[in-house]
């Protein structure tokens, strides 16, 4: 769980019991829910809640790999 709260303002995916996967800004954690910021379209952006109880497992987003020549 501090895991969890340590992601607090940071992209993460999360891969949900159902087979789909989301991802966004984790932007907090209460009760039994996660709530993560996620882009709809334009410049429109809406958080969505998740229970735990839908929940696979949440992954931080990895570090960008530079592709320069």
């Amino acid at each position: 769980m501090d895991q969890l709260y340590r992601l607090i303002g940071k992209p993460v995916g999360i891969s949900l019991r159902n087979g789909k996967g989301v991802s966004g800004v984790l932007c907090d954690v209460k009760g039994n829910y996660v709530y993560v910021l996620d882009y709809l379209y334009d410049q429109q952006f809406a958080t969505f809640k998740y229970g735990f109880n839908e929940i696979q497992n949440i992954y931080h987003f990895p570090s960008c790999r530079s592709e320069r020549s």
